[in-house]
């Protein structure tokens, strides 16, 4: 009989213990359920947070604004102010998907132009080095252009044109970097290919009397003679004061030319029309 009770006890208190148990769970799973609270206080805290420079907090902040205010103004405000947190934070990509929703959910609010400035300095600050692969700098060109399409006379679209003339510099020496490679390897067409893309392509980037220079050697290395002294005489003109001028000069008549920096060459210096001194001994007129 005692062990039948004491079996009974133990089962008895074991039940017990369970209840216990489990009503300490509920107890645990209602502390973890958020409590529902102003949309104000919830939008300051997240501002807060920002403000601090607690960005993961923040952006979680940011995200409980909507998830408790779906429809309130705030919600609009703190769906833009997530993806500009998550981009402080670094997390590119994510502030690139919400700056793409908010664009989606409100096409015609005053802030998009901020939205889709937002998504392209996301990918602006992950531009690699010319070394690597650049699709992101041309998804940045293009996250530009459209800043500056659909937004001319704002202030984004200002920066923005300054950001693209960065970006296609950077895409020129791209360009440059392997064309460089092709030359030193031997490989004058691809060279070619390559240099000819800058002139062509970025005619106004910082690369392109390097590109011309470059171009008058692989001609020449080809034998093209007159190709080679055509783009001397191109460089002559447009870029007279670079150290290219003087390289290219050299390389195509064997003499030396100093480089003052002036707009016009020394060996024009006397004259007061405005053709390039290559154009002059070559009797190509531009």
């Amino acid at each position: 009989m005692r062990t039948a009770a004491g079996g009974y006890a133990a089962a008895l208190i074991g039940g017990v213990l369970l209840v216990l148990a489990l009503s300490g769970c509920s107890s645990d799973d209602k502390k973890d359920k958020y409590v529902e609270k102003p949309v104000d206080e919830l939008y300051n805290s997240a501002m807060d947070l920002l403000a601090n420079e607690d960005y993961s907090k923040a952006a979680d902040a940011f995200d409980q604004v909507e998830q408790q205010h779906p429809y309130s103004v705030w919600a609009t405000r703190a769906q833009l102010m997530s993806a500009y947190t998550l981009y402080q934070a670094s997390k590119y990509d994510d502030s690139i998907v919400a700056a793409d929703r908010y664009i989606q959910l409100h096409p015609g609010n005053r802030d998009v132009a901020y939205a889709y400035y937002l998504k392209a300095l996301d990918y602006y600050v992950q531009i690699e080095d010319v070394g690597r692969d650049q699709k992101t700098t041309e998804q940045a060109m293009q996250a530009l252009q459209e800043v500056v399409r659909r937004f001319p006379n704002t202030p984004y679209a200002r920066d923005a044109h300054l950001k693209i003339d960065l970006a296609r510099d950077h895409l020129a020496g791209k360009e440059m970097e392997i064309g460089r490679w092709y030359e030193k390897q031997g490989y004058y067409l691809a060279a070619l290919n390559r240099f000819k893309t800058v002139v062509d392509k970025y005619q106004t980037t910082t690369h392109v009397p390097e590109a011309l220079e470059r171009l008058t050697e692989c001609y020449l290395a080809l034998g093209l003679k007159d190709e080679a002294k055509r783009t001397a005489a191109v460089l002559g003109y447009n870029y007279p004061g670079s150290p290219w001028y003087a390289a290219t000069f050299t390389l195509v008549t064997g003499q030396e030319v100093a480089v003052n920096g002036s707009a016009t060459p020394p060996a024009a210096a006397n004259n007061k029309d405005t053709q390039g001194w290559f154009g002059k001994m070559l009797g190509f007129v531009f």
